[in-house]
Order: C-alpha cells, then structure tokens, then sequence
C-alpha cells in the first residue's frame, strides 16, 4: 500500500488531507516540522511527499533542496501564494507539482495518485544516446549536452527536451509533453508545462543557443529547431 507523508503545520489542513487519502486507501502520516521530513524520508516507505511551503522551522524549498540530494521521491508543493516566481524556484528545485491553498482534498488525492501511477509506470527504452545536431542526449545518464556544454536540468526539464529532441519540428501539445514527463490535473498543465518551458529556455540562451530553438505554437504546443 502506498504511503504519503505530509509536512504541514496547520492541523486542520493536515487532518482534511489524512481523511481524504485514508479514505482512498493511502496510507498517510505527518509531520509539524521540516527537520522531521529528510529522516523520514530517509528510513524508507515514503512513496510521496506533501510539502508545505511555509513550514515553521524552515521553507519547504529548504526542504525539497535537501531531499533532492539524496532521493527521487516526488514532492508536491501546499502553498498559500500563488506567484509565479515561487512556482519557477519550486520546479527547479525538483518539485514535481504544487497547490495553491485553498484547495481541494480530492484535488490533492487526485494529484497524489498521478504522481504514483507515474512512479510505477514502465519507461520506453527509446534507446541509449540520440544525437540532434547541437544536441546529444545521453539517456543512461539522463544527461543532455549543447555544443558540448552539459546542460545543468532538473528532471522534468530533461524529460521536456528529450521529448522534443525525439521528434525534431513536429508540434507536441503539453499534454503530451505532460504524459512524457509527469502527471499533473488537467487544470494545471498548460501552466506547468508553460512554467518548465521557460526555465528552459533560460538555461538554453545561458548556454548560447540563440536564436531560441523552442517553438511556440499558440493553441497546439511546442516544437524544437535542431
């Protein structure tokens, strides 16, 4: 049975979120503090994290940061601010989705099961290397290279980019892109998708790829120039 651990220090939030996954069949802890998530993580049985950002002895991002360096379990953002900017740093840091507070217990269940379903979905081997003009991608690795320059991605920017590397100039609607990445409510992809693409694009022009190689295409999705 999967289990969920929620970092949250308002116990009324806390305990609509424990009801909500109970009641689905996930089992569910929690925690009032950042300095108890890593070791709980750690110690293993921990198949997602629920990460309040404003913790009370420590920002959430504090908390995703440390936990990306040592462990690949999906992290999903409670927030009560909902700039854009605090979604980009959350992203970057690794976050795989986040809500803005007020919201929805069943919305964050749902959100929580796309996140298992994607943890345990099987990976296309679509091959080791794949090479794009300035462009190599190394999959063992989950590494991708700009004229020879390692492209520093978290790993939904690599699984963005290696998507449209697959298929150079053909138009992928963020749904798809989405799909190939990660699973997120319907209502968030453009966002979320919109939000990576811009990262993106940041560290492809820090790495001297102008013009920008990424298509936008109003209404239908993205494209990559090679």
């Amino acid at each position: 049975m999967p289990r969920v651990l929620i970092a949250e220090d308002e116990t009324a939030i806390a305990d609509a979120v424990l009801y909500a996954l109970r009641s689905e069949g996930i089992e569910a802890d929690h925690c009032l503090l950042a300095r108890e998530v890593a070791p709980r993580v750690r110690a293993g049985g921990v198949d997602v994290v629920v990460l309040d950002v404003g913790l009370p002895d420590a920002s959430g991002f504090d908390v995703c940061r440390e936990l990306r360096g040592f462990s690949d379990v999906p992290v999903i953002f409670l927030t009560a601010r909902n700039d854009e900017i605090d979604r980009v740093l959350g992203l970057e840091l690794g976050a795989d989705d986040y809500v803005t507070k007020p919201f929805s217990p069943r919305e964050l269940v749902a959100r929580v099961r796309a996140r298992l379903r994607r943890s345990v979905a099987p990976k296309a081997d679509a091959g080791a290397s794949l090479e794009r003009g300035a462009f190599a991608v190394d999959r063992d690795g989950h590494r991708i290279r700009f004229r020879d320059q390692l492209l520093d991605l978290t790993r939904y920017e690599y699984a963005l980019l290696d998507a449209l590397l697959q298929r150079p100039g053909a138009i992928l609607s963020r749904a798809q892109l989405m799909d190939r990445g990660w699973d997120s409510d319907a209502d968030s992809a453009d966002r979320t998708v919109d939000t990576h693409v811009k990262t993106l694009r940041a560290k492809l022009r820090a790495a001297g790829a102008d013009p920008d190689p990424i298509r936008t295409h109003r209404g239908l999705g993205y494209a990559i120039e090679t």
